[in-house]
């Protein structure tokens, strides 16, 4: 079993930045790992997805030229940089690890392929 935890939401105006992690609680080589998000009354929606081996990593429309996905696998960490922030951002944001690399191929982010998920952390973009 794997606990993920994310950090880093909070409240920001429009144009602004945040950080989120993702800490994964012990070491394992996890294959592909991935930020999805959840606004009030909408479904979840993928957002990055981050390939440890092979893979691609993957943006969202809505979020390319903005975010920027990483990971450390030294801390067992994942990042997601948000930049320049807009309102239709608000949500809140949830770190997911796949047990099978197929998560991260591919040309969608397909949230049942990921099975071990954090509790969230929230986002507000103000305008």
């Amino acid at each position: 079993q794997v606990q993920l935890v994310e950090t880093g939401g909070g409240s920001v105006q429009t144009g602004g930045s945040l950080r989120l992690s993702c800490a994964a609680s012990r070491d394992t080589d996890l294959p592909c790992m991935g930020w999805f998000r959840q606004a009030p009354g909408k479904e979840r929606e993928g957002v990055a997805r981050f390939p440890t081996h092979f893979g691609v990593t993957y943006y969202a429309d809505s979020v390319k030229g903005r975010f920027i996905i990483s990971r450390d696998s030294a801390k067992n960490t994942l990042y997601l940089q948000m930049n320049s922030l807009k309102p239709e951002d608000t949500a809140m944001y949830y770190c997911a690890a796949a047990l099978s690399p197929s998560a991260c191929v591919g040309s969608t982010l397909d949230r049942i392929l990921f099975v071990y998920w954090g509790q969230g952390t929230q986002v507000t973009v103000s305008s």
